[in-house]
């Protein structure tokens, strides 16, 4: 395991290739990450919603796992993404992605609806952060943008368990700036979207995990590190030159995620059904977007990730 012992750590949701028969190319993806061990993403997040986890079966989720791990050869490390209302499932998940090579899991609460007929959320994380074989980031993911799973004095119960990792906030920043001080000492704030970053950054955040660090792990690393050392300046610089292309994700979803990462030259491939690949017209404001991010050179050629 090739987990950083030093902050910002960034990771990214790892995107699937698939061929025109929408199977899963294993190939395509292990070439991919071995490229992407050239920069300066930190690690692999396997079965999230940016990775097209609700469009896969567990069969691939596990071969793809394998896959990513092997690639990686101990150079990067593998976080599964377990969403799961049942505790018992959830181990049973981390217990089974654990054997397939993830070196953590990425758990995510589940929706606060009808918490008056369930137990405590506190019960759910106790059972998998004890019985789960490798440690645990917990993901606040509510449905809504604005919605909120979780109160602060439970954050503060959960995270205070042994065995987890990190947290990962919402999108709801209003509530996460408030939250952030509950989170127990000892496990990392990360943030949540490129557009987040300097924000989260600002509120303590010290690593993140999200789409655009696909597309510019490094100025995501370079965005925290400026907060961690109070260059807030910097910070906003960068933030402002990749707030078009982080737009972009947040607009129209994986399609994005593959059409900047085949720009950049890796097998991104196109999105399986029914989601649909970007429009001849939407491809072109990607690659603005990613000139302006100064991820892309003005003739097109990727800019050094350095």
């Amino acid at each position: 395991m090739a987990v950083p012992t030093t902050d910002p750590i960034i990771v990214a949701p790892t995107n699937m290739p698939f061929r025109e028969d929408e199977s899963l190319d294993l190939d395509a993806l292990a070439r991919n990450v071995d490229k992407f061990c050239g920069t300066a993403l930190s690690g692999f997040v396997v079965g999230s919603y940016g990775g097209e986890e609700f469009h896969m079966g567990e069969p691939e989720k596990i071969a793809a796992i394998e896959t990513v791990a092997s690639a990686h050869s101990g150079r990067r490390f593998v976080i599964a993404g377990i969403d799961a209302l049942s505790p018992t499932e959830a181990v049973r998940l981390a217990n089974m992605y654990a054997e397939a090579g993830a070196d953590m899991v990425r758990v995510r609460i589940p929706p606060a609806g009808g918490k008056r007929s369930t137990a405590p959320i506190q019960d759910y994380f106790e059972q998998v952060t004890s019985e789960s074989p490798v440690p645990v980031v917990v993901i606040h993911q509510p449905k809504t943008a604005m919605g909120v799973d979780i109160t602060p004095d439970e954050l503060n119960d959960i995270t205070s368990f042994n065995n987890v990792f990190a947290y990962i906030m919402s999108l709801n920043f209003r509530y996460e700036c408030r939250a952030a001080q509950f989170v127990a000492d000892g496990v990392k704030l990360w943030t949540c979207n490129g557009t987040l970053l300097m924000p989260g950054g600002m509120i303590g955040a010290v690593g993140g995990c999200m789409l655009f660090a696909n597309w510019g792990p490094h100025l995501a690393r370079d965005v925290i590190q400026a907060c961690m050392d109070g260059r807030y300046g910097e910070a906003r610089a960068i933030q402002e030159r990749i707030n078009h292309m982080d737009f972009l994700g947040m607009s129209w979803g994986v399609a994005v995620q593959k059409a900047g990462l085949n720009l950049l030259g890796y097998e991104g491939t196109v999105p399986r059904k029914p989601n649909l690949p970007l429009s001849d017209t939407q491809i072109a404001e990607v690659r603005e977007a990613l000139f302006e991010a100064g991820i892309l050179n003005s003739d097109g050629t990727p800019a050094p990730q350095i």
